[in-house]
C-alpha cells in the first residue's frame, strides 16, 4: 500500500500495520517502518503516520548504517568507526508526526534508536522507546561479608563467567570493566563508585546468583542496587542533526544507550510531557547510559518542560556550544581550527554567514568578532574558516573560537530530576535562558551548573540572560558542589571583566545540610532574591562534610543578595564569602542573617 488511508482536514494518514508491521508478535518492525516512512515522505502535504497500539520490535539486521559525527561522544582511538547503526532514519523529511498511539518500540541490540537528519517540522508523539536488553547491567546486593559480596543479577542483563572473572554480554556487546554506580532505593539516590567486580574474583552459587570476593568489606550493604557498564559512546538514544521545528510529546523514552538524546546544529526544539524513566514492570533502576538531553550548537528556542528524567548515569540536560581552538593563520583573513576535546570532532561548526567571537582560553573573555564567508574540512578536526575581514591582530594559536549564531534561547520548566550522580542541568548559552518551577531531587553535584570552558570540555559560552527561579532543590550538592554553581573555568579572573553576566536566583527553596546554596565566579549582576534556605531532611550522610560557607563569591561585581529567608542551624555556616573581590561588590539587603567574611 502506498497510499494513504485516509486524508482528514489536509493531513494525509497511513497505518504502520498496512505496511507489514505486526504488534506483538515479535517479528522486526523495522522494515515495515522504512516503507511506511517512505510512502508519506512522498506525500506532498502534511502526514500522520499512525501505530496502532501495541509493541513492536525492531533489530539490527536491517538498520540503516550511516557515518555520523557527534559530539562528547567517543574518540578515534575509542571508536575509529564512526559508522553509527540507525534502527529509525528520518532523512530529509518534512512535515510528518509520528504517532505511537501509546505503543512501544522495543529495539534489540547496540543501536541507534532514532535519527533525524535535515528534517523540518516532524512531531514524534504518544510513543515509548526502550530497549529489550539494555547495555548497562543490573544486579542487587542480597549479602555483604567481612570480604565477599553475593548479589542477585537483574532478568534483563546477561553474563558469562570465567577465569573468575564476569563479563556482561548482549546482543552483539560484551564488557568486563567500565564505570559503576550505586542506587540506594531507600533514600532515593545516585553516585559513582569503583567498579567492585574489576578486580574482584567471582563464582556462580546459582543462575543470576553471583559472589564477588573482595579481599575487604564491600562497603554495599544488602538492599543496594549496582549498575555497570563498559563506557563507550558508539551510539546514542536519538539524534536530532541539522533540523528544525522538531517535537516531542506526551510519551517515554526508558533507556538510551550512549549519549541520550542529541540535539546537533539544529533550531527550535520541544520536548513535553516525557517519561525519562525505567518502565515499572522491567524492575530496572537504569535509564540512561550517560546524559538525557544533549544539546550543542543549537539556535532558535529549545524548551523542555513537564519531563520525568530518572535513573541516569550523567547530566539530564545540558546545552553549550563549541569552543574550537585558533592553531594557524594562513592568509590574513583565514584561520584554522582545531577540535581539542578527543570526544568532539569531525563535524561542522561553522557555516557561511556566521557570527564568530575569538576568545582568550585565560580569561574567556571575547575580544574581537569576526564572520564567515567560507569553510573547508582539512580533516575530521581541523576546520579552515575564511572571513569577510582579517582576523584581529591579536589572534595567537591557542586561542579560541566561538560559534555565536549558534546559541538558543532555552525555557526548561516543570520537570523532576531524581537519582542523578552528577548535575541536573546545564547551561551556557549567550541568548536568554530560564530555568523554572522544576524539582531537583538530590542530584549528587549541583542542580544548576553554569560553566564555560577553553581547555577542558571546550564547551562554550558565557551566559548574558539567566533566570532561575521557582524551583525546588532538595539535599542537592556536597560540600564541593554547590547547589547553584557558577564555575566558568577561566585561569585568571578580574571582577572588573567577569565572563557571565545577567543572572538572576529568585523565589526557590534550596534544602541543604552539606552543599553551598550557592557558589558563583565571575559574574556581574548576580542577585540572589527571596529564596527560602532551610536544611535538608535526612538526607546527609553519616560524617560527610559540610560546605564552609552557605553562599561563596569569587571576582563578582555587582551582586545582591536581598529578600532570602534563611533557616539557622542544621547548613552550612551563615557566611557569604568573598574572594578576588572588594567588599563594595556585594549589596546585602536587611535582615539577611548572613556575615560577610573576606577569604583567600
Amino acid at each position: 500500500m502506498e497510499t494513504a488511508y485516509g486524508v482528514t482536514g489536509g493531513i494525509a494518514r497511513f497505518r504502520l500495520t498496512d505496511y507489514g508491521a505486526e504488534p506483538d508478535s515479535g517479528r522486526d518492525a523495522l522494515p515495515a517502518m522504512r516503507r511506511a516512512i517512505e510512502a508519506a515522505g512522498k506525500h506532498d502535504g502534511p502526514a500522520v503516520l499512525e501505530c496502532p497500539p501495541g509493541r513492536y520490535d525492531f533489530y539490527p539486521d536491517e538498520a540503516a548504517r550511516e557515518p555520523y559525527y557527534i559530539t562528547n561522544t567517543a574518540s578515534e582511538e575509542e571508536n575509529p568507526d564512526v559508522t553509527k547503526t540507525i534502527a529509525i532514519l528520518l532523512k530529509g523529511i518534512g512535515r510528518l508526526t509520528l504517532d505511537g498511539q501509546g505503543s512501544l518500540f522495543l529495539f534489540h541490540g547496540r543501536v541507534t534508536m532514532l535519527a533525524l537528519d535535515g528534517c523540518d517540522d516532524v512531531e514524534i508523539r504518544n510513543l515509548h522507546l526502550d530497549y529489550a536488553r539494555p547495555t548497562v547491567a543490573e544486579m542487587t546486593v542480597t549479602a555483604a561479608g567481612t570480604d565477599y559480596m553475593d548479589v542477585e543479577v537483574h532478568p534483563d542483563s546477561r553474563y558469562e563467567v570465567r577465569g573468575g572473572k564476569v563479563h556482561w554480554t548482549g546482543d552483539g556487546w560484551r564488557f568486563n570493566a567500565g564505570p559503576m554506580q550505586a542506587f540506594d532505593p531507600v533514600r532515593n539516590r545516585t553516585w559513582r563508585i569503583d567498579n567492585l567486580g574489576e578486580a574482584a574474583l567471582a563464582e556462580e552459587l546459582a543462575p543470576m546468583r553471583l559472589r564477588f570476593r573482595l579481599g575487604s568489606a564491600p562497603g554495599e550493604p544488602a538492599g543496594r542496587v549496582l549498575q555497570v557498564r563498559d563506557g563507550l559512546r558508539d551510539q546514542v538514544g536519538v539524534f536530532i542533526r541539522r533540523s528544525r521545528n522538531i517535537r516531542f510529546a506526551d510519551g517515554g523514552i526508558h533507556f538510551m544507550h550512549g549519549l541520550g538524546v542529541v540535539c546537533q546544529y539544529s533550531e527550535d526544539l520541544r520536548f513535553a510531557e516525557l517519561d525519562f524513566s525505567p518502565r515499572p514492570e522491567t524492575g530496572r533502576t537504569v535509564t540512561a547510559f550517560a546524559d538525557f538531553i544533549h544539546v550543542s550548537g543549537c539556535r532558535g528556542r529549545v524548551e523542555i518542560e513537564g519531563c520525568r528524567f530518572v535513573g541516569g548515569h550523567d547530566d539530564p540536560i545540558n546545552v553549550h556550544g563549541t569552543h574550537l581552538q585558533l592553531i594557524g593563520m594562513p592568509e590574513a583573513n583565514r584561520v584554522l581550527l582545531r577540535f581539542m576535546h578527543p570526544q568532539t570532532y569531525g563535524f561542522q561548526a561553522f557555516f557561511p554567514g556566521d557570527e564568530i567571537a575569538f576568545v582568550k582560553r585565560e580569561t574567556l573573555l571575547p575580544y574581537a568578532p569576526g564572520k564567515v564567508l567560507a569553510v573547508e574540512a582539512v580533516s575530521p578536526r581541523d576546520w579552515l574558516l575564511t572571513l569577510d575581514a582579517d582576523a584581529p591582530p591579536d589572534a595567537e594559536p591557542g586561542d579560541a573560537v566561538e560559534n555565536v549564531t549558534w546559541n538558543p534561547e532555552l525555557r526548561v520548566r516543570g520537570n523532576y530530576f531524581a537519582r542523578i550522580p552528577t548535575r541536573g542541568v546545564l547551561v551556557t548559552t549567550r541568548r536568554k535562558a530560564v530555568i523554572e518551577d522544576n524539582v531537583f531531587d538530590g542530584t549528587t553535584m549541583s542542580g544548576v551548573f553554569v560553566a564555560d570552558d577553553a581547555e577542558s570540555w571546550f564547551e562554550s559560552g558565557p551566559v548574558r540572560d539567566l533566570t532561575i527561579r521557582g524551583n525546588r532543590f532538595a539535599a542537592c550538592g556536597s560540600a564541593e558542589h554547590p547547589v547553584i554553581f557558577i564555575a566558568p573555568e577561566n585561569r585568571i579572573a578580574d571582577a572588573a571583566r567577569p565572563v557571565h553576566e545577567g543572572i538572576v536566583i529568585e523565589g526557590n527553596r534550596i534544602e541543604t545540610s552539606l552543599a553551598a546554596a550557592l557558589g558563583a565566579k565571575s559574574v556581574r549582576g548576580l542577585r540572589f532574591a527571596n529564596n527560602e534556605v532551610v536544611p535538608a531532611e535526612g538526607a546527609a550522610e553519616d560524617g560527610a562534610p559540610a560546605a564552609a560557607s552557605l553562599i561563596r563569591l569569587d571576582a563578582c561585581s555587582g551582586a545582591a543578595i536581598e529578600g532570602n529567608a534563611f533557616a539557622e542551624g542544621g547548613m552550612p555556616a551563615n557566611v557569604a564569602a568573598l574572594k578576588r573581590m572588594a567588599p563594595d561588590g556585594l549589596r546585602m539587603g536587611k535582615g539577611q542573617r548572613l556575615r560577610v567574611e573576606a577569604r583567600d
